[in-house]
C-alpha cells in the first residue's frame, strides 16, 4: 500500500542559472527555511527530487508538541508553537492546525515519576504543561477506559495535517518569488575555492554561494560526498489511519503502547508509538561508537532486522560522477512496508482504552523512515569547514512540530540574521568538538 499522498505542488519549468541560496529537500525543514529566506527578499530555489512532503513531512503523526519534548529543543518548539498560530493565515491554506490539547496519561507509577521529572525543563518559562488529577481527566475524556493515576496535560498542544503543511508552505514561498523545483535531484553540491559554489542537479547547475542541505534522511549522503561526515541513521515507524469515528477523543491521547490523534477529516492518525523497526545497513557499524548510548537507551522499543535496506544503501553509497544517474533518481521517494502486526497491535491497545475504535476501519497504513542523530537532537547548524552550507537535518522524529521554527532559525544562519533562539545544541560541531553526546528523550 502507497503511502500518504500530499496535496501537488507544481514544479516550476525554468531552471534558475543563479540564486543567493538553494534549499535541497522539500520537506516541512525545506519549505520553511524557503519561505522564510524568500519573505527577506532574497532569491532562492527549492529543489526536491521527488514530491514536495513525500517522505516523513508527510507520514508524521501530525502533532505539534511541547509536551516531553526534548529540553534542548523547547525554546525552539515554543518559537514554532507562536509561527504554527498563524502559519495559515500566512500561507493563505488551512493546514488543519487547531489546538486541541494533550494528554498524557500516568499508567504507571514510574511513567508518572518520568513525566512530573520532565516539567523541571519549563520552570520559569511560560509553557502550559502540567499535572492534573484524575477527576479533571475523566471530565475531558469521560469514554477513556484506562488505569491512571492523573496525567499531564498540555492545552495548547495541537496537530496539524502533514499532507498539507509543507505543500502550502511551499506554494507560498513561491507566492514571494522562490523557484520550486520538484521531481529534480541535486546530484551533487558543487564546491570552489573550499567553499559552496552552487549545485549540479540533474537538470543542469545552480550556482549560489550558500546551500541549505534539509535532505531529512538523505542528508549523510549528500555530505559525504563532499567530505562531511554526518552520524544519522535510520529508524522505520508504521502508522495507519482510520475511517471516520464517532464518539472519539477530541484531544491528542499518548497511551500505554499507542498514540492517536483526530484529523480534519474526522478519521484518526493511530501509531504505535516508540515501537520502531531499525534496519541495519553499513552505517549502523561505522557509527556503532557515536550511536551506543541511544541504542542502549532505545533497545527495547527497537525491532532490528537485517535485509534488503543494507544492500540499497550499501549501493547508494556508490561514488558517482556529476553526470551519472544518482542515487536520489533512482529512488525519488523512500515509501517503506509497514508493519501490520505492529499498527494492529496499536489500534487493539486504543480500542481497549476508547471503546469507540472497536469498529473503526482502517482507511491506509504507511511507514516512514526517520533521521536520526546520536543525541536525538537535530543539526541546525553552520560547517566549519565548508563555507556557504548550512546543514538542517536529523530531526529525530520531531521535525513537524518543530519545522516552522527551524526553518525560521535555518534562515536565519543562511542570512546572517539574529537567530530565532540560542542555536548552540544544534551546532554540527558538536559531534567532532569533544562534546559529550547524552540522547534524553529518544525519537
Amino acid at each position: 500500500m502507497p503511502g500518504p499522498t500530499p496535496d501537488p505542488v507544481e514544479s516550476d519549468s525554468h531552471l534558475p542559472k543563479e540564486v543567493d541560496v538553494v534549499v535541497i529537500g522539500g520537506g516541512i525543514i525545506g519549505t520553511s527555511t524557503a519561505l522564510e529566506l524568500a519573505e527577506r527578499g532574497l532569491s532562492v530555489a527549492l529543489v526536491e527530487k521527488g514530491v514536495i512532503a513525500g517522505e516523513q513531512s508527510s507520514r508524521n503523526w501530525g502533532w505539534v508538541r511541547m509536551s516531553r519534548r526534548d529540553p534542548r529543543e523547547i525554546d525552539l518548539m515554543a518559537a514554532s508553537i507562536r509561527i504554527w498560530e498563524t502559519l495559515g493565515e500566512r500561507v493563505g491554506a488551512d493546514l488543519g492546525y487547531r489546538q486541541c490539547g494533550l494528554v498524557v496519561p500516568f499508567h504507571t507509577e514510574n511513567f508518572r515519576t518520568t513525566n512530573l521529572d520532565w516539567l523541571k525543563h519549563i520552570e520559569g518559562k511560560q509553557i502550559r504543561v502540567g499535572p492534573i488529577g484524575s477527576d479533571e481527566v475523566r471530565a475531558m475524556l469521560p469514554e477513556m477506559n484506562l488505569d491512571y493515576d492523573g496525567a499531564l496535560f498540555s492545552p495548547t498542544d495541537g496537530r496539524a495535517e502533514p499532507q498539507r503543511a509543507a505543500p502550502a508552505i511551499a506554494r507560498a514561498a513561491r507566492a514571494k518569488g522562490a523557484a520550486v523545483l520538484t521531481n529534480c535531484a541535486v546530484r551533487r553540491i558543487d564546491m570552489a575555492g573550499g567553499r559552496v559554489a552552487g549545485v549540479v542537479t540533474e537538470k543542469g547547475r545552480i550556482a549560489a554561494e550558500r546551500v541549505v542541505v534539509a535532505g531529512g534522511a538523505w542528508s549523510r549522503l549528500l555530505l559525504r560526498d563532499i567530505g562531511i561526515t554526518l552520524p544519522q541513521l535510520k529508524v522505520l515507524n508504521s502508522v495507519c489511519r482510520t475511517e471516520p469515528v464517532a464518539d472519539g477523543p477530541e484531544f491528542s491521547v499518548r497511551g500505554p503502547n499507542f498514540s492517536v490523534r483526530k484529523r480534519v477529516d474526522g478519521g484518526y492518525t493511530v501509531s504505535t508509538l516508540a515501537s520502531n523497526v531499525y534496519d541495519l545497513t553499513p552505517d549502523s557499524f561505522r557509527f556503532l561508537k557515536e550511536f551506543g548510548p541511544a541504542l542502549k537507551m532505545e533497545w527495547s522499543s527497537l525491532k532490528p532486522r537485517i535485509g534488503r535496506r543494507f544492500v540499497q544503501e550499501w549501493r547508494d553509497m556508490r561514488r558517482r560522477g556529476g553526470d551519472e544517474v544518482s542515487a536520489y533518481e533512482e529512488t525519488r521517494i523512500l515509501d517503506p512496508e509497514p508493519s501490520q502486526a505492529m499498527t494492529d497491535a496499536a489500534m487493539a491497545r486504543l480500542a481497549e482504552a476508547f471503546p469507540a475504535f472497536r469498529n473503526a476501519r482502517i482507511a491506509q497504513r504507511w511507514a516512514g523512515l526517520i533521521d536520526v542523530t546520536p543525541d536525538a537532537v537535530p543539526v541546525i547548524s553552520t560547517v566549519e569547514e565548508c563555507p556557504g552550507l548550512v546543514v538542517a537535518t536529523g530531526f529525530s522524529g520531531h521535525g513537524f512540530g518543530l519545522g516552522p521554527g527551524a526553518g525560521r532559525l535555518a534562515a536565519d544562519i543562511a542570512s546572517g540574521a539574529a537567530p530565532l533562539v540560542d542555536p548552540t545544541h544544534f551546532r554540527f560541531s558538536r559531534f567532532s568538538d569533544g562534546s559529550k553526546i547524552v540522547p534524553l528523550t529518544g525519537v
